[in-house]
């Protein structure tokens, strides 16, 4: 049994009588106490009516409401919003209040218990759980403040935190404002990802694809062949011409799809009872913001804690006339064709916009600074840029730029080098930087990092114990949409549901759509060798040519690669990359294994899905040490 199963339970179920939900959960509970009878005990409280368990529920005895004002894990504010059948708690024999020791919730909570009940326990040699020590932040069930949460902003954490928050009980609101780029985009709710980042990003990319299958995988594949074709190959089949591509519509159609999520956004807040406030805010206080709307309107709005999830913004260039550089602020919504673009970073950004805009038929250059995708594993990068070059994309190596200057209708930009070129659109993409200039955060006594305008926090809880931070703003926090959401979530559990986990940042999956797509997960092999030292750390790694690319010519003269990063010691997997088709699909699953503390063995005992590229994971045998050709053999 799991550690809060080791004494007897006595878990008491309410509801009325034609509840079937009320049934079922009364129904485990009772096989539970049949099995177990030292260790868990069901007390019913069945009324004949919806009627007379709502008005013992909510009306007269508002049981509900007095379990949520109970003191420590037995109050919880989920119960005081709790409106249906059954209601479970956990407490003495007698079932009165003040025997309550802790809330389950409904159906599905009681069927949650009853699962975590009967579970074995996991081994953790000795190991305790990780555990969120917050400092305490004045939060009280009886503040006089307005909400209990505002959410300073409606990107993918912030709108993630709300909801659960709001699950769990608690009165909230999510502030969000959409200050218009320096070129002048503006977008709805829900963030950077929805809006300029992840969502129109993949859809570009994958536009790229569709153009490069069509022209180097379809007519080897026989799709588009004529007889007539045929006979001028001579048996020999070749790449297609690429068709004409038209921005305005890839445009307008990512754009359709993006506003239609902006919609979604607003209704998702409304159902879960969070309101929603468009309005740009700045703290006057600890517990008091500023609100301004779009018409300049001024208000203020109060709260006994504020989640602070207002993410980043582009890094601006910084040369003369760099304000005519967009940025991806722009590019997915420029309302013209970009022509012949210049990309200015080597970040992972930069890579993925010259990337699809040479899919389509762009002529791209990227000027790079030192080296590509800094913080990434070295190898991996490097093959990517080789990948790039053969795809036709430019690069410009150990240059930035030091002048832009309008030419006409284009953008002459000279180079550190002395060397200069002219181009339809510049694009930045150097980095991004903490969107916290307006936020006032002297007023609250919070600081930020001075390099990236940024804010520290333990737990995510800043320097101010009620205010907090989750997402692209924290410094040092990984800047994916996915950790902003699960930290938003184990935040709003730890603050409104009693949890004591906290988020884990270790070991998080990610993929980079450049061309050749690169997925990884855990310790490059330079941070690895430098954590562990170079003596303790195997490379298993493999060259393969995917089954997809090996009748198309152009295709078979590039490979994809692999590699895990090994403790010696323990055959611990300290990480995972791979670079090939479907990048993302592929490395999610190796992420949960990574997460378990998966060992080298555990991957190759593993019966590889044949033909995939995921399985050349499961058969890697060749050493770096060994200096042995890491080819494949075979299929």
């Amino acid at each position: 049994m799991t550690t809060s199963a080791a004494a007897k339970s006595i878990v008491h179920v309410a509801g009325y009588h034609s509840c079937g939900f009320y049934r079922r959960a009364a129904s485990v509970v009772a096989s539970l106490s049949l099995l177990f009878p030292q260790r868990i005990q069901l007390v019913e409280h069945e009324f004949p009516s919806r009627e007379a368990y709502r008005e013992w529920l909510i009306h007269g005895t508002n049981f509900r409401e007095g379990v949520s004002q109970l003191e420590g894990k037995a109050g919880n504010l989920r119960a005081s919003g709790h409106a249906s059948s059954p209601f479970c708690w956990i407490g003495g024999a007698s079932g009165g209040l003040e025997d309550v020791t802790e809330f389950i919730g409904g159906c599905d909570d009681a069927l949650n218990w009853c699962r975590k009940f009967a579970q074995p326990p996991v081994p953790t040699n000795g190991a305790k759980a990780p555990e969120a020590k917050m400092v305490p932040d004045g939060h009280t069930a009886d503040h006089p403040y307005e909400y209990d949460l505002l959410v300073l902003g409606g990107g993918s954490g912030g709108l993630a935190a709300s909801k659960e928050a709001a699950a769990l009980g608690a009165k909230v609101a999510v502030l969000d404002f959409v200050k218009p780029s320096p070129a002048g985009s503006k977008w709805g709710l829900g963030g950077t990802c929805v809006n300029v980042g992840c969502i129109p990003k993949k859809l570009m990319h994958n536009a790229a694809l569709l153009t490069e299958n069509s022209k180097v995988d379809a007519p080897h594949y026989g799709i588009g062949v004529t007889p007539q074709m045929e006979e001028a190959w001579m048996g020999m089949s070749q790449d297609a011409e690429v068709g004409a591509s038209s921005w305005e519509t890839l445009k307008s159609n990512v754009q359709n799809h993006v506003r239609g999520l902006n919609f979604k956004y607003r209704v998702d807040l409304r159902e879960k009872e969070v309101t929603y406030l468009n309005q740009l805010g700045s703290f006057i206080d600890a517990h008091t913001m500023e609100t301004v709307d779009k018409k300049g309107n001024k208000g203020t709005v109060t709260f006994s804690r504020c989640l602070i999830a207002v993410g980043g913004r582009p890094t601006p260039i910084q040369c003369e006339g760099g304000e005519l550089a967009i940025s991806s602020d722009d590019i997915f919504s420029l309302d013209r064709d970009p022509g012949k673009v210049l990309c200015v970073g080597a970040s992972y950004i930069s890579l993925e916009c010259a990337g699809f805009l040479r899919g389509i038929g762009k002529d791209v250059t990227v000027a790079v600074r030192s080296i590509l995708l800094r913080g990434f594993d070295r190898e991996c990068a490097d093959l990517i840029g080789e990948y790039m070059k053969s795809e036709g994309v430019k690069f410009r190596e150990e240059v930035v730029p030091t002048k832009m200057e309008k030419a006409g209708d284009k953008i002459k930009v000279t180079f550190s080098n002395g060397e200069s070129d002219e181009y339809d659109t510049v694009l930045g993409a150097i980095g991004r930087t903490g969107d916290t200039s307006k936020l006032n955060l002297a007023s609250v006594g919070i600081t930020t990092n001075p390099k990236n305008a940024k804010i520290a926090a333990k737990f995510e809880q800043t320097s101010t114990p009620n205010i907090y931070v989750i997402g692209d703003v924290m410094d040092g926090c990984p800047e994916l949409t996915p950790v902003a959401i699960h930290a938003g979530k184990a935040l709003s559990r730890r603050l409104f549901g009693g949890s004591t986990t906290p988020m884990d940042y270790r070991n998080v999956c990610t993929t980079v759509f450049t061309p050749l797509e690169y997925g990884t997960v855990g310790y490059s092999e330079d941070d690895a060798m430098a954590e562990f030292g170079k003596e303790n750390v195997e490379v298993y790694h493999k060259y393969f040519v995917p089954l997809e690319w090996s009748i198309s010519p152009t295709r078979a003269h590039h490979q994809g690669f692999c590699k895990a990063i090994i403790d010696k010691h323990t055959s611990k997997v300290l990480g995972l990359h791979y670079l090939g088709p479907n990048a993302g699909e592929v490395m999610q699953g190796f992420g949960t294994a990574m997460k378990l503390g998966c060992t080298f063995d555990d991957i190759i005992e593993t019966v590889g899905i044949h033909p995939t590229t995921a399985e050349e994971f499961t058969t890697l045998s060749i050493t770096k040490a060994s200096g042995a050709d890491a080819a494949a053999a075979g299929c």
